[in-house]
C-alpha cells in the first residue's frame, strides 16, 4: 500500500471508532445505582422534560408535558422542583380505568384532575408532597389525568364535568384518533 492510503485508511478506521480496541480494553464500569426503580418502575431521577401539547380547560389555556409509556407515568413530576402556573402534566392511560397517584419523591404540591375518555373531569383532588398514600379516584371509568400546581383549579374557577380539549381536538381524538 502507498504511505498515503495508509495514513487515510488509519484515520478512517479510528473516526468509525474501530481501531484501538484491544485485549487489554477494560470494558466501562455499569453505573452504581440503576437509574429504574425495579419495583415500581420509575426513575430515580427527574425526567427529562416530555413532549408538550397545548391544552384547554373549558377557557383556560395550558402547556402540557404528555407522559403515555409506563416509565413516564410512573415518573410523572418526581424530583422536579417547579412547575409554572400555565404549566401541566397530562396522563395518557391505554384503555380507562380507575386511578389512583400518590406524591413519592415529588416536591412541588400538585392538584390533579381525573378525566374520563371523552375529556370531562370527573374529580379534582390534591396531593401533598411526599404523601406515598394514593388517592384513588371513585370512578372506574378514568383514561386521563392533568396534574397542575396545587389549587390551579380552584384559581381559575375549573370544576368537575368541564370539557378539556387540546390544539387537535378531544383528548380522544389526539391520541387515539377518530
Amino acid at each position: 500500500m502507498r504511505p498515503a492510503f495508509q495514513v487515510w485508511l488509519m484515520c478512517a478506521a479510528l473516526s468509525l471508532g474501530i481501531g484501538g480496541s484491544g485485549c487489554g480494553d477494560r470494558p466501562k464500569p455499569l453505573p452504581a445505582t440503576p437509574t429504574i426503580d425495579p419495583e415500581r418502575g420509575h426513575l430515580l431521577h427527574a425526567q427529562p422534560k416530555l413532549p408538550t401539547l397545548k391544552l384547554w380547560v373549558g377557557d383556560q389555556e395550558l402547556i402540557a408535558e404528555i407522559a403515555r409509556r409506563p416509565v413516564e407515568i410512573a415518573t410523572g413530576m418526581m424530583f422536579r422542583t417547579n412547575l409554572l402556573e400555565n404549566e401541566a402534566m397530562l396522563f395518557v392511560f391505554p384503555e380507562p380505568g380507575p386511578r389512583s397517584f400518590y406524591m413519592r419523591n415529588c416536591l412541588v404540591p400538585l392538584s390533579a384532575a381525573y378525566i374520563e375518555p371523552d375529556g370531562t373531569i370527573a374529580e379534582i383532588v390534591d396531593l401533598h408532597p411526599g404523601d406515598e398514600q394514593g388517592v384513588p379516584s371513585r370512578s372506574t371509568n378514568i383514561q386521563f389525568v392533568l396534574e397542575v400546581r396545587q389549587g390551579w383549579f380552584a384559581r381559575h374557577n375549573v370544576r368537575p364535568g368541564a370539557l378539556i380539549r387540546t390544539e387537535r381536538g378531544s383528548l380522544r381524538e389526539t391520541f387515539f384518533g377518530r
